[in-house]
């Protein structure tokens, strides 16, 4: 649960990333977000804290429980990042999905590794166009070899991602409803239009 992911919103309510509870309840009780529920209401640490006790999703801490927040909105941070991705084993697991490239089976984390497609120790670059997420069988069954000499196929060729497919990646897309208002285009224009004044 602790791990489970949460869209981050900045402050006009557009997604800016997905992050973990654990990172969204850090956040929370720093000021620096706020949860977002159901009716569309926002909720500081303590006034999420106390809402928690009813609800059915939620972490233990010492003293209590929380509800795990689904969406966080940041308060100060109002733009749409752009520009360089990080190189990381979190970008490269969420541009590949989760998703073994060999095989196709979409599993945690930890039963991940990453593999060169062109081994290292034939040149093979550690970069984004060489690098794909692989789960550990298929990684031991391909071994020091090209996936044509271990007679493997992948899915999809490793390639620099865009910003908007590790904000919107497909699998994390209708992961939870409260999501849809602001990953569908139509949603998010109807929530993001500004409206005129009297």
């Amino acid at each position: 649960m602790i791990d489970a992911p949460v869209l981050v919103l900045n402050r006009n309510y557009q997604p800016v990333n997905v992050t973990s509870v654990k990172r969204a309840l850090v956040m929370l009780y720093m000021g620096v977000a706020h949860a977002l529920d159901g009716e569309y209401q926002l909720f500081d640490f303590q006034s999420w804290a106390d809402l928690s006790a009813e609800l059915e999703h939620s972490v233990g801490t010492v003293n209590r429980r929380i509800r795990v927040p689904r969406i966080v909105v940041l308060q100060v941070y109002d733009r749409v990042p752009v520009g360089r991705i990080r190189f990381s084993r979190h970008n490269i697991f969420a541009r590949d999905d989760h998703t073994c490239q060999y095989c196709g089976k979409t599993l945690a984390r930890r039963l991940l590794n990453l593999d060169h497609v062109v081994p290292r120790s034939r040149g093979g670059r550690t970069n984004w166009l060489n690098i794909v997420t692989s789960c550990i069988r298929c990684n031991f069954k391909k071994g020091g070899r090209t996936p044509d000499e271990a007679n493997m196929r992948l899915l999809r060729q490793p390639r620099q991602p865009r910003w908007s497919e590790l904000v919107h990646p497909p699998r994390l897309r209708a992961r939870y409803r409260e999501w849809l208002p602001f990953l569908s285009p139509v949603d998010a224009s109807y929530w993001n239009t500004e409206l005129e004044s009297d």
